[in-house]
């Protein structure tokens, strides 16, 4: 069995089709769009067919569309954007202790800076707390921020709910670089205002994100320098990127239903193996169509993620561990322990994570290298 990688949470494999789309604009096509000059002319019909195939992919328009340099850059560049344009409405902003750092470290910035930030609790499950969010709002709040599927324990937030509660008047972000391409998205449907994903996350290349943001919402720059690809995310933004980008959404979504499908099987054949193999297996956040279709959390008890998942690296498998890495001090994972978990679940825990190109072979090889390191490691346990 050659390497098996199941960390595609971090980052996922480019899809091969993904690269051979992006060698011509490494080659021969590698001009920035600009005006007058043929060269320029085609780059900037290329990224405005890019931009539709985004569009698509999410029920939007292709003006509604941004190029970013990666998924961090655009929940910076929309999450900046939108506070600095609108904290003449008021300075109250909502996020959960569970979401994903991009959006608490602007939260912190901004708090820092003088907004108030509301930090709402989830439950065991990973849900954020939606009595909480409506007792939350004031006639100052102008943005709610959330990750749309957690990307520790896979819950998917219920964002139509969230809406409902929050009206039209305070603007909604979406953090969906672990939902897009793994979940049906339709932006108007659910009236979001602003929704970020990273092309790696889905077969693409790394440095390439989009933001969307919905017609009439304002943004102040938060970036500034010369415009080439998009008036947001100022300065060059690689043209092949761009292109992979949008042949890893073109593949991703030539039948999701199909490639969720799959991944959803290999996620509960995976479960359903350890625990026949493995006593004491607890999992971790939601079940069923509330979890995001490639993550498996499951916590071990008496057993160290940090050894388990070395073990498993010293058998070609990746995986992550909910105990951080040891640059971090071997602290337990924030999210782990914000909905309930203790020490010991938090740092027993493991998490898997799927693409459509895991095979069923891979998935049996992982339950039986698993299984063996398990039993070892809780042989040698003194719990």
């Amino acid at each position: 069995m050659q390497h098996v990688y199941l960390d595609n949470c971090l980052t996922t494999k480019p899809d091969p089709i993904v690269v051979e789309a992006m060698m011509p604009f490494l080659t021969d096509s590698f001009f920035l769009p600009s005006n007058f000059v043929s060269t320029g002319s085609n780059s900037k019909k290329f990224i405005k067919d890019f931009k539709q195939i985004i569009a698509n992919s999410l029920n939007a328009n292709e003006n509604e569309i941004h190029f970013t340099s990666g998924g961090t850059s655009a929940n910076n560049i929309g999450i900046k954007g939108y506070i600095l344009a609108n904290s003449h409405k008021g300075s109250h902003i909502i996020c959960s202790q569970i979401d994903y750092p991009d959006i608490l470290t602007n939260a912190a910035f901004f708090e820092e800076s003088g907004f108030e930030v509301t930090y709402l609790s989830a439950d065991i499950q990973g849900f954020i707390n939606l009595d909480e969010l409506k007792n939350s709002i004031r006639k100052d709040t102008i943005l709610v921020m959330t990750t749309l599927a957690n990307h520790v324990l896979g819950t998917i937030q219920p964002i139509k709910q969230i809406r409902e509660i929050i009206g039209d008047n305070i603007a909604l972000f979406v953090d969906a670089a672990h939902a897009y391409g793994r979940l049906f998205i339709d932006v108007k449907d659910l009236n979001i205002d602003l929704l970020t994903f990273s092309a790696h996350k889905i077969h693409g290349p790394q440095g390439a994100g989009a933001l969307y943001v919905k017609d009439g919402i304002k943004l102040a720059q938060s970036k500034h320098g010369i415009v080439r690809m998009d008036n947001l995310d100022t300065g060059c933004i690689s043209m092949a990127a761009l292109a992979g980008m949008a042949k890893s959404v073109e593949l991703q979504f030539k039948d999701l239903n199909s490639n969720i499908q799959y991944i959803s099987n290999l996620r509960n054949l995976l479960l359903e193996g350890i625990e026949a193999k493995l006593g004491k297996v607890l999992l971790n956040g939601a079940s069923g169509d509330s979890r995001i279709c490639h993550n498996l959390n499951i916590s071990i008890e008496n057993v160290e993620g940090e050894a388990m998942m070395l073990m498993l690296d010293m058998q070609g498998i990746t995986v992550a561990t909910g105990s951080a890495c040891s640059s971090q001090g071997l602290k337990p994972n924030y999210i782990m322990m914000a909905v309930g978990k203790n020490f010991v679940q938090s740092h027993g825990s493991m998490k898997f994570t799927l693409s459509r190109m895991t095979t069923i072979a891979e998935i049996e090889y992982v339950i039986e290298k698993f299984t063996e390191t398990v039993n070892k490691l809780r042989q040698m346990s003194s719990l």
